[in-house]
């Protein structure tokens, strides 16, 4: 059954399912997503796991559900990074699931992925596309979240959207610390460009798109120069992932023999200012290309999760340092 993101959004009562599979490339939404499933359930017991776990302890699954404790109402399961390697162990484990929930997060899936295909078509499970946001969502979330706050004019609002783009996580950072800051007093343009940081932002996105691009001189001087902000590494790692599957999906067209025309088809579009980076882009990367650094970039965020001790900002730039390798490669 398929289920449309924002009526997840809405009516987190649809919830009342046992089995879901939310995929895409709106990194964001499903962040949010998973948010608003632990309010729902506060009371239930979270566990995540990534699909390496389960494939690797067939039983893992099993055991969770099965081992049932009298302090705890439910067990919400959250698995990771997901593909059709997956399925058999879902097609068993669903018959026990009982009060239980799981939610499986995956990236992108085609048309004929069989985990994809077979939530689609099921009547007892949930399939919730969760695909990139458009400007007119960006500035609608902005607009919700900020009511009631001063000085929100339209330029602001451009201002919040060009910082962010289609970025879900970055833009719930930026929301969260504009009403903090703007909560008593009216919202003036250069105190909220302070506040972004847009500068810092800025020379972040460059350094990406240039260790993207593969040019090591111009990342190695980026490397040295730009400030990495160890509170922002999800956002970072958010960015990067953005980019990446941006040009997977460009990969994934029909029409890519003219570049220019496969670009322009894009939904969402390219913004104008990015093109000439992104056409350099996409002559550098394949799709098995992306899918290894992908991987390093869900396994560095896992490491940052778990290990509060080691030095973040040096796994960022190393991870830079692999993009840009892996560009020449």
């Amino acid at each position: 059954m398929i289920v449309k993101s924002y009526i997840l959004e809405k009516e987190i009562d649809v919830l009342k399912k046992n089995l879901f599979l939310l995929y895409g490339e709106n990194l964001g939404l499903k962040e949010e997503l998973k948010k608003n499933i632990r309010l729902k359930f506060n009371k239930a017991k979270i566990l995540m796991f990534a699909q390496e776990e389960v494939l690797k302890n067939s039983n893992l699954l099993y055991n969770e559900i099965l081992n049932i404790s009298l302090f705890e109402e439910t067990k919400i399961l959250f698995i990771e990074n997901v593909n059709d390697k997956i399925l058999p162990i879902v097609k068993e484990i669903e018959k026990n699931l009982e009060n239980n929930k799981i939610f499986l997060f995956s990236e992108i899936l085609e048309k004929k992925s069989k985990l994809r295909n077979y939530f689609e078509k099921s009547k007892d499970n949930i399939c919730v596309p969760c695909y990139t946001d458009s400007e007119i969502t960006i500035k609608k979330i902005i607009l919700d979240k900020l009511k009631g706050l001063q000085g929100l004019s339209p330029e602001n609002v451009n201002l919040i959207f060009e910082n962010c783009r289609m970025d879900r996580i970055k833009l719930n950072n930026e929301i969260d610390k504009i009403i903090t800051f703007f909560i008593n007093k009216k919202i003036e343009r250069k105190e909220l460009e302070i506040l972004l940081n847009i500068s810092v932002n800025d020379n972040f996105n460059e350094l990406k798109d240039e260790a993207l691009k593969g040019n090591k001189t111009k990342t190695n001087k980026l490397i040295s120069e730009t400030l990495i902000d160890k509170d922002k590494n999800f956002l970072y790692l958010s960015l990067i992932n953005q980019r990446l599957m941006k040009i997977a999906e460009f990969h994934r067209l029909e029409n890519r023999s003219n570049i220019e025309t496969a670009i322009n088809s894009l939904k969402p579009p390219v913004f104008w200012k990015d093109k000439p980076t992104f056409t350099i882009q996409v002559k550098k990367w394949n799709l098995k290309k992306i899918n290894e650094i992908l991987k390093k970039t869900y396994n560095l965020e896992l490491e940052i999760k778990s290990n509060s001790n080691i030095n973040h900002t040096l796994l960022i730039k190393s991870l830079l340092v692999d993009i840009c390798l892996q560009a020449n490669t």
